[in-house]
């Protein structure tokens, strides 16, 4: 029998703000053990919360990115459960009435357009980490207590492991677009939970779904989704029945365990926090919120495709980046969107990359780009100069042209000068002239002296032209 997997996801996303949901405490990563809490996110008995407001702002931007409706009334919750690095036994969370709701995100999978619908986006509060150690045993870190997160929960929209990827790296991007979310993913800034099922190929109904946990790369995600699947298939048709059940990824060793058995939502007791009062969104904060939404990447990729004549690649390459994206659309306002792509997809990537580097943190501007771009169009510099100009352009505020002239890169386009240059060169080599004469296409090795002997300055469609026409004569 075949089977259909169906797929929900949980993302959970910390927030960029500079404190904590509930407290002033700092959320900056990697700080010294339980040096950033305070009595509130350590839930000291009598320490009252007061929320972030833009920790409601960050979330009402993101649904309103994923055409979620805004509630402009909610509030928070209480949801109960103990675990050691929970220490107050609940969490501030949302239940029946969450900041956002009934959204959608689309993606592309091997060039097919999906989509998945969001059931709802919630604030609250993380948990601590627990830190094993075989000399130590256990400590509980609390710094993370109480740093703002939303959690994204999903339809069971999503049929394999490919889709699910596609998914989280279109949040992921979206998240970054915004600027709610860092994205670093080592330090556990978007984690997600899996919920998985099968069924029968055709049916409709849905079967009993198993929740994963402890998945911290998309990659994983990808593993522990494969792994379900084929786990749960092997119970079926070994005659078992799935039980609902929740279940630990083991990204070392490629496996889940059991964590504990069915749980559902009366298992939380929730109940409205009775600390914390309603929250109000007005129509001039929700427009604010609107005001602040860039163009999607969604929608980038597509006209990337449709008005760049860009590949599905070199679209999503440069989509993905809202830096590298905002670059080219500036620069495409004054030269050939396809010339600024090639610069951005090869060796400004290239730069970023080996520099380890982000692209607003350096000196490099659309206006630059158009300048260099401009400049080899025009004949002044060669492309190979070009690319010898960009880590200037880079790191200092010299323009482009100062940059060429400071190097001396210039190219030489007077055809006197050249033709002196080719035809010292032709005379000096005499051999590649009987070889020319023998039939054999010199002209490569020609222009190759020319260059070298003008110190790389000389235009090279000048001299070819200027070698067709000595050789001519021989």
């Amino acid at each position: 029998m075949k089977y259909e997997a169906v797929i929900g996801l949980e993302v959970h996303a910390e927030l960029s703000t500079k404190s904590k949901i509930y407290c002033s405490c700092s959320t900056s990563f990697g700080a010294p053990i339980n040096t950033h809490t305070c009595p509130v996110c350590t839930g000291m008995p009598g320490a009252l919360p007061v929320l972030n407001k833009q920790v409601v702002h960050y979330a009402a931007k993101m649904g309103k990115a994923t055409g979620c409706t805004v509630n402009k009334l909610c509030k928070a919750d209480r949801k109960n459960y103990f675990y050691p690095d929970l220490p107050k036994a609940y969490q501030i969370s949302q239940f029946d009435v969450p900041i956002c709701e009934n959204g959608e995100v689309f993606f592309y999978v091997d060039g097919e357009k999906k989509s998945c619908r969001l059931e709802r986006i919630h604030f609250e509060e993380d948990a601590g980490k627990l830190l094993h150690d075989e000399i130590d045993g256990t400590v509980v870190d609390f710094n993370r207590c109480g740093v703002p997160l939303i959690e994204m929960v999903t339809k069971p929209d999503l049929h394999s492991s490919a889709e699910a990827k596609e998914f989280l790296e279109m949040i992921k991007t979206t998240l970054s677009y915004l600027d709610i979310c860092d994205c670093k993913m080592e330090e556990g800034s978007i984690r997600c939970d899996v919920n998985v099922s099968i069924r029968p190929e055709g049916s409709e109904e849905l079967g009993t779904r198993v929740e994963m946990k402890n998945i911290n790369t998309f990659s994983g995600a990808v593993r522990a989704i494969d792994y379900e699947i084929n786990r749960q298939i092997e119970v079926v048709e070994a005659g078992g029945e799935i039980q609902q059940e929740t279940r630990r990824w083991d990204d070392v060793k490629l496996k889940n365990t059991v964590m504990r058995t069915k749980e559902d939502a009366q298992d939380y007791r929730y109940f409205p926090d009775p600390d914390l009062i309603a929250v109000e969104i007005s129509d001039e904060w929700m427009q604010q919120i609107e005001s602040e939404i860039p163009e999607l990447p969604i929608s980038r990729y597509e006209r990337y495709l449709n008005e760049y004549g860009m590949t599905a690649m070199e679209a999503r390459l440069i989509s993905d980046s809202f830096a590298k994206a905002e670059l080219l659309d500036a620069a495409a306002k004054q030269v050939k969107p396809k010339a600024a792509a090639n610069w951005i997809l090869s060796d400004i990537s290239k730069y970023l990359n080996d520099k380890a580097v982000e692209l607003p943190d350096t000196k490099l501007t659309a206006d630059k780009l158009v300048d260099l771009i401009r400049l080899i169009e025009a004949g002044t510099i060669s492309g190979a100069a070009g690319k010898k100009v960009l880590p200037a352009m880079f790191e200092t505020d010299e323009t482009v042209e100062a940059i060429v002239e400071r190097m001396g890169l210039k190219q030489v386009s007077d055809e006197g000068a050249i033709l002196a240059i080719v035809q010292e060169v032709i005379a000096k080599n005499e051999k590649a002239v009987a070889d020319f004469k023998a039939g054999k296409n010199v002209t490569g090795f020609l222009v190759g002296q020319c260059m070298k002997a003008s110190k790389g300055q000389g235009n090279p469609q000048i001299i070819n032209k200027l070698i067709a026409q000595e050789l001519a004569k021989l």
